[in-house]
Protein backbone atom coordinates (compact mmCIF):
# COMPACT_ATOMS: atom_id res chain seq x y z
CA UNK A 1 0.00 0.00 0.00
CA UNK A 2 1.47 3.29 -1.06
CA UNK A 3 1.03 6.25 1.28
CA UNK A 4 1.03 9.65 -0.41
CA UNK A 5 1.33 12.93 1.47
CA UNK A 6 0.10 16.10 -0.18
CA UNK A 7 1.12 19.48 1.20
CA UNK A 8 -0.71 22.43 -0.20
CA UNK A 9 1.03 25.58 -1.32
CA UNK A 10 -0.69 27.38 1.55
CA UNK A 11 0.65 24.91 4.13
CA UNK A 12 4.15 25.13 2.67
CA UNK A 13 3.93 28.91 2.98
CA UNK A 14 2.85 28.64 6.61
CA UNK A 15 5.71 26.24 7.30
CA UNK A 16 8.13 28.73 5.82
CA UNK A 17 6.65 31.42 8.10
CA UNK A 18 7.27 29.10 11.03
CA UNK A 19 10.77 28.23 9.90
CA UNK A 20 12.08 31.72 9.17
CA UNK A 21 11.98 33.08 12.73
CA UNK A 22 13.52 29.83 13.93
CA UNK A 23 16.39 30.27 11.46
CA UNK A 24 16.78 33.88 12.56
CA UNK A 25 17.12 32.98 16.22
CA UNK A 26 19.50 30.14 15.39
CA UNK A 27 21.72 32.59 13.53
CA UNK A 28 21.58 34.94 16.52
CA UNK A 29 22.62 32.15 18.87
CA UNK A 30 25.40 31.10 16.51
CA UNK A 31 26.61 34.69 16.42
CA UNK A 32 26.74 34.87 20.24
CA UNK A 33 28.57 31.56 20.39
CA UNK A 34 31.07 32.71 17.83
CA UNK A 35 31.66 35.92 19.79
CA UNK A 36 32.38 33.90 22.91
CA UNK A 37 34.81 31.53 21.22
CA UNK A 38 36.75 33.88 19.00
CA UNK A 39 38.33 36.27 21.51
CA UNK A 40 41.58 37.30 19.85
CA UNK A 41 42.69 40.04 22.21
CA UNK A 42 41.00 41.89 25.03
CA UNK A 43 42.26 44.59 27.40
CA UNK A 44 40.73 45.28 30.81
CA UNK A 45 41.51 48.15 33.17
CA UNK A 46 40.95 48.20 36.92
CA UNK A 47 41.82 50.55 39.76
CA UNK A 48 41.41 50.90 43.50
CA UNK A 49 42.78 49.60 46.79
CA UNK A 50 46.51 49.29 47.39
CA UNK A 51 45.85 46.66 50.09
CA UNK A 52 45.53 43.74 47.58
CA UNK A 53 47.82 45.25 44.92
CA UNK A 54 50.83 42.92 45.43
CA UNK A 55 48.55 39.88 45.12
CA UNK A 56 46.73 41.30 42.09
CA UNK A 57 50.07 42.00 40.40
CA UNK A 58 51.04 38.35 40.85
CA UNK A 59 47.67 37.14 39.63
CA UNK A 60 47.66 39.33 36.54
CA UNK A 61 51.18 38.27 35.61
CA UNK A 62 50.44 34.57 36.07
CA UNK A 63 47.11 34.80 34.27
CA UNK A 64 48.60 36.65 31.30
CA UNK A 65 51.25 33.93 30.89
CA UNK A 66 48.49 31.35 30.64
CA UNK A 67 46.20 33.59 28.59
CA UNK A 68 48.41 35.87 26.48
CA UNK A 69 45.42 37.28 24.60
CA UNK A 70 44.00 38.79 27.78
CA UNK A 71 45.72 41.89 29.14
CA UNK A 72 44.54 43.22 32.52
CA UNK A 73 46.01 46.36 34.05
CA UNK A 74 45.45 47.41 37.66
CA UNK A 75 46.34 50.74 39.28
CA UNK A 76 46.60 50.98 43.07
CA UNK A 77 45.13 54.45 43.60
CA UNK A 78 43.12 53.84 46.78
CA UNK A 79 39.64 52.44 47.44
CA UNK A 80 37.86 55.81 47.20
CA UNK A 81 39.38 56.70 43.83
CA UNK A 82 38.72 53.20 42.48
CA UNK A 83 35.02 53.31 43.42
CA UNK A 84 34.70 56.78 41.90
CA UNK A 85 36.19 55.59 38.62
CA UNK A 86 33.75 52.68 38.59
CA UNK A 87 30.88 55.13 39.08
CA UNK A 88 32.19 57.28 36.23
CA UNK A 89 32.60 54.23 34.00
CA UNK A 90 36.28 54.85 33.23
CA UNK A 91 37.38 51.37 34.39
CA UNK A 92 36.16 47.84 33.81
CA UNK A 93 36.40 46.90 37.49
CA UNK A 94 37.54 48.36 40.79
CA UNK A 95 38.84 47.12 44.13
CA UNK A 96 37.92 48.31 47.61
CA UNK A 97 38.77 47.21 51.13
CA UNK A 98 35.35 48.37 52.34
CA UNK A 99 33.18 47.09 49.50
CA UNK A 100 30.71 49.70 48.27
CA UNK A 101 27.89 51.60 49.94
CA UNK A 102 24.26 51.48 48.81
CA UNK A 103 24.46 55.18 47.95
CA UNK A 104 27.49 54.61 45.72
CA UNK A 105 25.94 51.53 44.11
CA UNK A 106 22.80 53.49 43.23
CA UNK A 107 24.91 55.77 41.01
CA UNK A 108 26.04 52.88 38.80
CA UNK A 109 23.43 52.36 36.06
CA UNK A 110 24.95 49.05 34.92
CA UNK A 111 24.69 47.67 38.45
CA UNK A 112 27.55 46.48 40.63
CA UNK A 113 28.59 43.25 42.35
CA UNK A 114 31.03 43.16 45.28
CA UNK A 115 33.15 40.00 45.31
CA UNK A 116 35.53 39.27 48.21
CA UNK A 117 38.70 37.97 46.54
CA UNK A 118 41.22 37.83 49.38
CA UNK A 119 41.75 38.79 53.02
CA UNK A 120 44.58 40.00 55.17
CA UNK A 121 45.65 41.97 58.21
CA UNK A 122 46.45 45.61 58.83
CA UNK A 123 49.53 45.93 61.00
CA UNK A 124 51.16 48.66 63.04
CA UNK A 125 54.71 48.80 61.70
CA UNK A 126 57.40 50.86 63.42
CA UNK A 127 60.99 52.03 63.07
CA UNK A 128 63.03 51.75 66.25
CA UNK A 129 66.37 50.78 64.75
CA UNK A 130 69.44 52.02 66.69
CA UNK A 131 70.30 55.66 66.06
CA UNK A 132 73.05 57.99 67.20
CA UNK A 133 70.70 59.32 69.88
CA UNK A 134 69.55 55.84 70.95
CA UNK A 135 72.37 53.37 70.20
CA UNK A 136 71.25 50.84 72.84
CA UNK A 137 67.86 50.04 71.38
CA UNK A 138 66.97 46.41 72.15
CA UNK A 139 63.53 45.98 70.64
CA UNK A 140 62.22 42.65 69.41
CA UNK A 141 59.87 42.26 66.47
CA UNK A 142 56.45 42.21 68.05
CA UNK A 143 56.62 45.06 70.56
CA UNK A 144 53.45 44.71 72.65
CA UNK A 145 50.91 47.51 72.46
CA UNK A 146 47.75 47.43 74.56
CA UNK A 147 44.44 48.52 73.07
CA UNK A 148 44.37 51.82 74.93
CA UNK A 149 48.04 52.49 74.21
CA UNK A 150 47.78 52.30 70.43
CA UNK A 151 44.57 54.34 70.50
CA UNK A 152 46.36 57.03 72.53
CA UNK A 153 49.37 56.96 70.18
CA UNK A 154 47.06 57.81 67.27
CA UNK A 155 45.27 60.41 69.41
CA UNK A 156 48.61 62.06 70.17
CA UNK A 157 48.34 61.45 73.93
CA UNK A 158 51.41 59.17 74.07
CA UNK A 159 54.28 60.99 72.38
CA UNK A 160 57.48 59.19 73.39
CA UNK A 161 58.60 55.59 73.05
CA UNK A 162 59.82 55.28 76.64
CA UNK A 163 56.39 56.11 78.01
CA UNK A 164 55.68 53.97 81.12
CA UNK A 165 52.41 52.76 79.63
CA UNK A 166 54.35 51.16 76.76
CA UNK A 167 57.04 49.86 79.10
CA UNK A 168 54.63 48.05 81.42
CA UNK A 169 53.62 45.63 78.62
CA UNK A 170 57.25 45.11 77.55
CA UNK A 171 59.31 44.24 80.65
CA UNK A 172 63.05 43.93 80.05
CA UNK A 173 62.89 45.91 76.80
CA UNK A 174 65.14 48.95 76.53
CA UNK A 175 62.70 51.51 75.14
CA UNK A 176 64.42 54.52 73.56
CA UNK A 177 63.92 58.13 74.59
CA UNK A 178 62.65 58.94 71.13
CA UNK A 179 59.60 60.94 69.94
CA UNK A 180 56.80 58.95 68.34
CA UNK A 181 56.03 60.03 64.79
CA UNK A 182 52.63 58.79 63.57
CA UNK A 183 52.35 58.10 59.83
CA UNK A 184 48.92 57.85 58.18
CA UNK A 185 47.33 57.83 54.74
CA UNK A 186 46.57 61.02 52.83
CA UNK A 187 44.34 59.42 50.18
CA UNK A 188 40.84 58.03 50.63
CA UNK A 189 41.67 54.54 51.81
CA UNK A 190 39.84 51.36 52.69
CA UNK A 191 42.78 50.50 54.93
CA UNK A 192 42.15 53.72 56.86
CA UNK A 193 38.46 52.90 57.09
CA UNK A 194 39.14 49.42 58.51
CA UNK A 195 41.61 50.76 61.09
CA UNK A 196 39.40 53.65 62.18
CA UNK A 197 36.34 51.40 62.42
CA UNK A 198 38.36 49.24 64.80
CA UNK A 199 39.55 52.25 66.81
CA UNK A 200 35.99 53.59 67.01
CA UNK A 201 34.79 50.22 68.29
CA UNK A 202 37.33 49.92 71.11
CA UNK A 203 37.48 53.61 72.11
CA UNK A 204 34.54 55.95 72.73
CA UNK A 205 37.00 58.85 72.78
CA UNK A 206 38.23 58.03 69.27
CA UNK A 207 34.66 57.55 68.05
CA UNK A 208 33.53 60.93 69.37
CA UNK A 209 36.63 62.94 68.44
CA UNK A 210 37.76 61.39 65.14
CA UNK A 211 35.29 58.65 64.09
CA UNK A 212 35.71 56.20 61.21
CA UNK A 213 36.08 56.75 57.49
CA UNK A 214 38.24 56.37 54.42
CA UNK A 215 39.71 59.77 55.24
CA UNK A 216 39.66 61.32 58.72
CA UNK A 217 41.08 64.40 60.43
CA UNK A 218 44.10 62.83 62.11
CA UNK A 219 44.94 64.45 65.47
CA UNK A 220 48.69 63.99 64.87
CA UNK A 221 51.16 62.70 62.32
CA UNK A 222 52.27 63.06 58.72
CA UNK A 223 50.73 61.51 55.66
CA UNK A 224 51.83 59.25 52.84
CA UNK A 225 49.93 58.16 49.74
CA UNK A 226 48.98 54.50 49.59
CA UNK A 227 50.48 51.63 51.53
CA UNK A 228 53.69 52.27 49.60
CA UNK A 229 53.92 55.88 50.77
CA UNK A 230 53.27 55.05 54.42
CA UNK A 231 55.82 52.21 54.30
CA UNK A 232 58.47 54.49 52.81
CA UNK A 233 57.97 57.14 55.50
CA UNK A 234 58.18 54.57 58.31
CA UNK A 235 61.47 53.33 56.86
CA UNK A 236 62.89 56.85 56.65
CA UNK A 237 61.83 58.31 60.02
CA UNK A 238 63.36 57.07 63.31
CA UNK A 239 60.58 56.64 65.87
CA UNK A 240 57.85 56.31 63.23
CA UNK A 241 54.77 54.11 63.58
CA UNK A 242 52.05 53.67 60.99
CA UNK A 243 49.45 51.27 59.63
CA UNK A 244 49.97 49.23 56.47
CA UNK A 245 48.81 45.99 54.96
CA UNK A 246 50.87 43.06 56.24
CA UNK A 247 52.71 42.30 53.00
CA UNK A 248 54.16 45.82 52.81
CA UNK A 249 55.73 45.46 56.26
CA UNK A 250 56.88 41.92 55.51
CA UNK A 251 58.52 42.73 52.18
CA UNK A 252 60.31 45.76 53.65
CA UNK A 253 61.34 43.91 56.83
CA UNK A 254 59.61 46.35 59.15
CA UNK A 255 58.87 45.10 62.68
CA UNK A 256 55.17 44.73 63.48
CA UNK A 257 53.52 45.26 66.85
CA UNK A 258 51.71 42.52 68.76
CA UNK A 259 48.30 44.04 69.51
CA UNK A 260 46.08 43.28 72.47
CA UNK A 261 42.84 41.67 71.33
CA UNK A 262 39.41 41.71 72.98
CA UNK A 263 40.31 38.58 74.96
CA UNK A 264 43.32 40.40 76.50
CA UNK A 265 46.02 38.48 74.62
CA UNK A 266 48.82 40.09 72.63
CA UNK A 267 48.65 38.68 69.10
CA UNK A 268 51.17 39.07 66.31
CA UNK A 269 49.80 39.10 62.74
CA UNK A 270 50.28 35.62 61.28
CA UNK A 271 48.26 33.57 58.78
CA UNK A 272 46.97 31.50 61.70
CA UNK A 273 45.81 34.44 63.84
CA UNK A 274 44.19 36.16 60.84
CA UNK A 275 42.43 32.93 59.82
CA UNK A 276 40.99 32.67 63.33
CA UNK A 277 39.51 36.12 62.92
CA UNK A 278 37.93 35.26 59.58
CA UNK A 279 36.29 32.14 61.00
CA UNK A 280 33.91 34.35 62.98
CA UNK A 281 32.71 36.29 59.92
CA UNK A 282 29.53 35.39 58.05
CA UNK A 283 29.14 37.09 54.68
CA UNK A 284 25.52 38.09 53.99
CA UNK A 285 24.02 36.50 50.91
CA UNK A 286 22.72 39.75 49.43
CA UNK A 287 26.01 41.66 49.02
CA UNK A 288 28.88 39.58 50.50
CA UNK A 289 30.12 42.57 52.53
CA UNK A 290 30.92 42.16 56.22
CA UNK A 291 33.45 43.66 58.61
CA UNK A 292 35.31 42.41 61.68
CA UNK A 293 35.72 45.48 63.89
CA UNK A 294 36.74 43.67 67.10
CA UNK A 295 36.94 39.86 66.93
CA UNK A 296 36.32 37.83 70.07
CA UNK A 297 38.54 34.76 69.53
CA UNK A 298 41.28 34.27 72.10
CA UNK A 299 43.98 33.98 69.43
CA UNK A 300 42.36 36.28 66.83
CA UNK A 301 44.39 39.17 65.48
CA UNK A 302 42.23 42.29 65.95
CA UNK A 303 42.53 44.19 62.62
CA UNK A 304 41.54 42.02 59.64
CA UNK A 305 39.56 42.66 56.48
CA UNK A 306 38.42 41.13 53.24
CA UNK A 307 39.20 43.00 50.04
CA UNK A 308 36.51 43.21 47.37
CA UNK A 309 36.63 43.24 43.58
CA UNK A 310 33.81 45.40 42.22
CA UNK A 311 32.38 44.50 38.81
CA UNK A 312 29.44 45.74 36.83
CA UNK A 313 26.37 43.52 36.68
CA UNK A 314 26.07 44.15 32.94
CA UNK A 315 28.79 44.59 30.35
CA UNK A 316 27.61 45.99 27.00
CA UNK A 317 30.85 44.61 25.56
CA UNK A 318 30.20 40.89 25.99
CA UNK A 319 33.82 40.05 25.16
CA UNK A 320 35.07 42.09 28.11
CA UNK A 321 32.41 40.66 30.40
CA UNK A 322 33.33 37.10 29.46
CA UNK A 323 37.07 37.76 29.84
CA UNK A 324 36.63 39.29 33.31
CA UNK A 325 34.38 36.43 34.42
CA UNK A 326 37.02 33.90 33.33
CA UNK A 327 39.73 35.77 35.24
CA UNK A 328 37.60 35.84 38.40
CA UNK A 329 36.96 32.10 38.11
CA UNK A 330 40.71 31.54 37.79
CA UNK A 331 41.56 33.83 40.71
CA UNK A 332 39.07 32.06 43.00
CA UNK A 333 40.76 28.69 42.44
CA UNK A 334 44.27 28.91 41.01
CA UNK A 335 44.98 32.42 42.23
CA UNK A 336 44.32 31.54 45.87
CA UNK A 337 47.42 29.32 45.81
CA UNK A 338 49.62 32.44 45.77
CA UNK A 339 47.94 34.02 48.79
CA UNK A 340 49.94 32.62 51.70
CA UNK A 341 53.26 33.16 49.96
CA UNK A 342 52.49 36.87 49.74
CA UNK A 343 50.99 37.21 53.21
CA UNK A 344 47.30 37.05 52.30
CA UNK A 345 44.72 34.55 53.53
CA UNK A 346 43.14 32.16 50.99
CA UNK A 347 39.36 32.22 50.86
CA UNK A 348 37.59 29.31 52.48
CA UNK A 349 35.74 26.85 50.27
CA UNK A 350 32.42 28.21 51.56
CA UNK A 351 33.33 31.78 50.63
CA UNK A 352 34.62 30.70 47.20
CA UNK A 353 31.24 29.07 46.46
CA UNK A 354 29.43 32.24 47.55
CA UNK A 355 31.61 34.39 45.32
CA UNK A 356 31.22 32.08 42.32
CA UNK A 357 27.46 32.22 42.69
CA UNK A 358 27.48 36.03 42.86
CA UNK A 359 29.88 36.31 39.93
CA UNK A 360 27.52 34.32 37.72
CA UNK A 361 25.08 37.22 37.93
CA UNK A 362 27.63 39.18 35.97
CA UNK A 363 27.51 36.84 32.94
CA UNK A 364 23.97 37.01 31.62
CA UNK A 365 24.73 36.32 27.95
CA UNK A 366 24.57 32.53 28.17
CA UNK A 367 21.47 32.63 30.35
CA UNK A 368 19.63 34.97 27.98
CA UNK A 369 20.50 32.77 24.99
CA UNK A 370 19.22 29.69 26.81
CA UNK A 371 16.01 31.53 27.68
CA UNK A 372 15.54 32.63 24.04
CA UNK A 373 16.03 29.06 22.84
CA UNK A 374 13.48 27.75 25.35
CA UNK A 375 10.95 30.43 24.40
CA UNK A 376 11.35 29.70 20.70
CA UNK A 377 10.88 25.99 21.27
CA UNK A 378 7.52 26.70 22.85
CA UNK A 379 6.59 29.30 20.24
CA UNK A 380 7.60 27.04 17.35
CA UNK A 381 5.42 24.27 18.71
CA UNK A 382 2.38 26.56 19.03
CA UNK A 383 2.83 28.02 15.54
CA UNK A 384 3.46 24.79 13.77
CA UNK A 385 1.54 22.03 15.47
CA UNK A 386 -1.64 22.87 13.51
CA UNK A 387 0.21 22.38 10.24
CA UNK A 388 1.41 18.82 10.97
CA UNK A 389 4.93 20.18 10.95
CA UNK A 390 6.67 20.74 14.26
CA UNK A 391 10.12 22.37 14.35
CA UNK A 392 12.23 22.02 17.45
CA UNK A 393 15.91 23.01 17.64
Amino acid sequence: MELKIYISAQLQSKRRVCLLPAIAILLSIASCTADNKSIKHVSLVGAGASFPAPLYERWLSDYNQQNPNVEINYQAIGSSAGVQQLIEGTVDFAASDVGITNEQAAKIKKGVIALPMTAGSIVLAYNLAPTRQSPQVNLPNGLKLSRQVYVDIFLGKITNWNNPRIAVANPGVNLPNLPIQVVHRTDGSGTTSVLTQHLSTISLEWKSQVAAGKAVAWPVGIGGKGNEGVTALIQQIPGAIGYVEYIYAKQNKLPMAALENKFGNYITPTPESVAQTLESVKLPADNLIAFINDPTGSQAYPIVTYSWLLTYQQYPNRVKGKALKKFIDWALIEGQKSSLELGYIPLSKKVVLQVQSAANKNCRITKSVDAIKANWRRLSFVLCQGFNAVYVF
